[in-house]
């Protein structure tokens, strides 16, 4: 087998991606513009939560307000049934104001464009954090949900226990080239090629270099 070689991996996703199935966030972060607000939204609403629900919710709550002095003047009610059924979605709209509530009294309005002020919000880990860096602030950053733990750890470029350890090794380890296609290209391999169970590896173009570390079964 063939040294796992992350130029090729990279260059071939990048080459594959346009005929699969584009994230929310994706689709959010295009047809939003890159608003940071928007796309911090977003991921909340992401959160535990399948795409083809967020994206519509989302869409359904900028329709009713599309900044955080704007959404302030929504009751929370209202917020929860726009959003409706993302995971939790009464939690998520209280949360929802009181981040717009923070945006507007500590930072103008504005979404911040750091990690130490955006971990500082209600209920932003550093996932969507660094999510809103680089679809939002096309700053480099590099955002580690499950699949980007999984596939990483499958291709032997990594071996870590929780996508929090994956993030901090691949931060010494990734050059910072890859940092902000790195989440959504391994994000919609994941949902299309690399899935958690029985991947489909006959349909892989990384297949031959690739270790399958884990992988017991695969199509």
């Amino acid at each position: 087998m063939a040294r796992f070689d992350i130029h090729h991996a990279m260059a071939t996703l990048q080459a594959k991606a346009p005929g699969w199935t584009a994230t929310a966030l994706t689709e959010v972060a295009r047809t939003m513009g890159r608003d940071p607000f928007k796309i911090l939204i977003g991921c909340l609403l992401s959160l535990r939560t399948k795409d083809e629900t967020t994206g519509p919710a989302a869409a359904r709550l900028f329709a009713l307000a599309g900044t955080p002095g704007a959404m302030l003047h929504l009751p929370v009610a209202q917020i929860a049934q726009a959003i409706y059924p993302v995971g939790f979605y009464r939690t998520k709209a209280a949360s929802i104001l009181d981040i717009c509530r923070v945006l507007v009294e500590r930072h103008g309005g504005q979404v911040p464009d750091t990690m130490e002020a955006l971990l500082e919000l209600k209920g932003v880990g550093r996932k969507t954090a660094n999510l809103v860096l680089t679809l939002g602030f096309q700053k480099p950053a590099i955002c580690v949900d499950t699949h980007v733990h999984r596939i990483s750890n499958r291709w032997g470029y990594v071996r870590t226990k929780t996508p929090g350890d994956t993030e901090f090794a691949l931060r010494r380890k990734l050059p910072k080239a890859y940092w902000m296609v790195y989440n959504d290209l391994l994000v919609s391999f994941g949902q299309n090629i690399c899935k958690p169970i029985s991947p489909l590896c006959g349909q892989c173009s990384l297949a031959e270099m690739c270790p399958k570390v884990g992988v017991t079964q695969h199509r």
